[in-house]
């Protein structure tokens, strides 16, 4: 599994796939993600810190995602990221959050903040459409108004390739996002270990 790469032409980067505990929520039926997962968190620090190490702060931007929310990586990983931001002088730092994790948010916001750093908080919202979101997708977020959604957040993750979206509803999802959101990040949908299965038609409309 790759854990750390550079992204050097749209939005410059590097990025980390770091291990969390695992996802709190862990419902969301099209998601296997939370299966990248352990308990033993000295085990995770130990991948962790393996990729944390990896990073030169070549664009002064870095992205870590895992398993999960921040909130579900262990507190050795968080310091080192602390650290590496003072360390290298990391400008902008993105990271993800289901929306049960908003109000830990600010916290965040301020301890990095005191070595320089400015965060972005990605949710993964899915779509807007709250019937499906909630009723079909199951993300666990009890909010319709995309306003409300947005209150804590950045930046959104939207997902399309599904039974049921249309041009219509998926170009009515990114005008949401790019209304409520300072970046909009679409995911198309591909096999996993879920019942849920990619729409190739969807796709193609898309």
């Amino acid at each position: 599994m790759v854990r750390y790469s550079i992204i050097d032409k749209k939005n410059p980067r590097e990025i980390i796939l770091l291990r969390g505990m695992g996802c709190r929520w862990k419902k969301c039926a099209f998601c296997d993600y939370h299966l990248d997962s352990s308990l033993n968190e000295q085990e995770n620090f130990e991948i962790n810190k393996n990729q944390i190490d990896k990073v030169t702060g070549i664009y002064k931007h870095l992205e870590v995602i895992n398993s999960g929310s921040f909130t579900e990586l262990d507190s050795k990983t968080m310091e080192s990221l602390r650290i590496l931001c003072k360390e290298k002088q990391i400008l902008t730092l993105h990271f993800e959050c289901h929306w049960l994790y908003r109000n830990q948010i600010p916290k965040l916001r301020e301890s990095f903040a005191e070595v320089g750093t400015t965060l972005k908080i990605k949710t993964g919202v899915e779509t807007f459409d709250y019937e499906f979101r909630e009723a079909f997708l199951n993300k666990g977020i009890m909010e319709e108004n995309p306003l409300k959604i947005a209150e804590q957040f950045d930046e959104c993750c939207l997902l399309f390739g599904l039974s049921g979206q249309t041009k219509e509803s998926m170009i009515n999802d990114i005008n949401i996002g790019l209304a409520n959101f300072e970046r909009v990040c679409v995911n198309i949908f591909v096999k996993n270990s879920t019942k849920i299965l990619p729409d190739e038609n969807v796709i193609r409309v898309f």
